[in-house]
């Protein structure tokens, strides 16, 4: 390991600037949006305007009916169960990998012993999923009764809690199922959401083996993320910390020590360079945009106000928020109603003029994606965070 001295040092100005241009955030990007997908490892897409949002601002010329053609026409992109076992938009090309690392992670469960899953009832439910899945696109209801006629009774236990409710036994299963690659999102058929199997969309896919899935991954967390330390990697991954200690300790070969304002963390081998310049302007980040959920630290990211008013419970991408010069300086809300477009701006301190310019051009930009004609306002956000 290297002295202390020998450690090459970031500040916060330069791994802000690297990371907001990686994220096509300086300036959008005039790769494919599949690029822009992979580069980002994914956008989270449990509010799905807000994932097309995300993508779209980050591409040169990408509106959300390019998402939704690169989903259900190209199957470029592909709607499943990403980190944090949470759901994402991910490159076709690249599942085989999220397959085979999501598949490597330890089980954990925050269920009581009695309401779990045991290996053999997850392999069972796994199996079902997959068999019924295989040329069909199915509702939760119709997968729900699929699982019971083939697992029996037991899988129909009302145990998992949801947002309203009980969920069924089974589908504790349904994050090892996508890691298996034998159940994604398909169209929806009107508000009920539908699964299918990947497999129907890319013949011969298969996951990759673990090993070489995990370090595909990490290379490209830390090129997206990193400086990152194994606690900020295994928050962004869930996954157990001395897990991914070790996952680091095995590939000490790809990556390297540097320090962030004095801190130690880790990026990819050789990639110490910072990006010339200081950052500059304005852009509105919709929910869960992977920049705020992955970037760290929060104090600087977060600074000040913005630590109480758009985290919650220090949990980023809960509010869509105002970023000013690289930092969170307020939230933002929409409203849509046909092709109106409401954007509701709270900055957290006073906007220049320059700022209020760049701040017009961005709603409008954002109407432009979402494909709706936006109207400014500031003032006052009343909307709580996200669940």
């Amino acid at each position: 390991m290297l002295a202390c001295a020998e450690i090459p040092g970031l500040t916060w100005n330069e791994v802000c600037a690297r990371r907001l241009t990686r994220h096509a955030l300086r300036a959008p990007s005039t790769e494919s949006l599949v690029d822009i997908v992979a580069t980002i490892c994914g956008a989270h897409a449990q509010v799905m305007s807000a994932a097309e949002l995300a993508i779209g601002l980050r591409g040169a010329c990408v509106t959300r009916v390019d998402v939704q053609r690169a989903l259900w026409r190209d199957r470029s992109l592909v709607k499943t169960i990403g980190p944090r076992g949470t759901v994402h938009l991910l490159p076709a090309r690249d599942l085989p990998m999220w397959c085979g690392a999501l598949g490597a992670l330890p089980l954990t469960s925050g269920l009581p012993r009695a309401a779990q899953l045991d290996v053999t009832q997850l392999d069972a439910v796994v199996t079902a999923i997959a068999v019924a899945l295989a040329g069909a696109e199915l509702t939760g209801e119709e997968l729900d009764d699929a699982v019971r006629s083939v697992c029996g009774p037991w899988a129909g236990d009302l145990v998992v809690p949801a947002f309203s409710g009980l969920s069924p036994r089974w589908q504790q299963a349904i994050r090892a199922a996508a890691a298996a690659g034998v159940l994604c999102y398909g169209p929806a058929r009107g508000r009920r959401v539908r699964y299918t199997s990947p497999q129907r969309w890319l013949p011969g896919f298969q996951p990759a083996a673990a090993g070489p899935a995990l370090s595909q991954l990490l290379r490209a967390y830390l090129h997206a993320y990193g400086p990152a330390t194994a606690a900020q990697f295994a928050q962004w991954l869930a996954a157990p910390r001395q897990w991914i200690r070790e996952l680091l300790a095995a590939s000490a070969a790809q990556v390297q020590e540097v320090t962030l304002d004095g801190d130690r963390a880790w990026v990819n081998a050789g990639d110490t360079a910072a990006d010339a310049g200081p950052v500059r302007g304005i852009r509105l980040l919709p929910y869960f945009d992977p920049y705020l959920i992955g970037a760290h630290p929060r104090t600087q990211l977060f600074p000040g106000q913005a630590a109480d008013q758009a985290l919650t419970r220090g949990q980023a991408g809960t509010f869509p928020v105002l970023l000013v010069d690289g930092a969170v300086a307020g939230r933002w809300h929409q409203r849509r109603a046909g092709r109106r477009l409401r954007v509701t701006v709270e900055p957290f301190g006073r906007l220049g003029a320059r700022h209020r310019a760049q701040l017009e051009s961005e709603v409008d930009r954002i109407g432009t994606i979402l494909q709706a004609q936006p109207e400014l306002t500031l003032g006052p956000i009343t909307a709580g965070p996200h669940a």
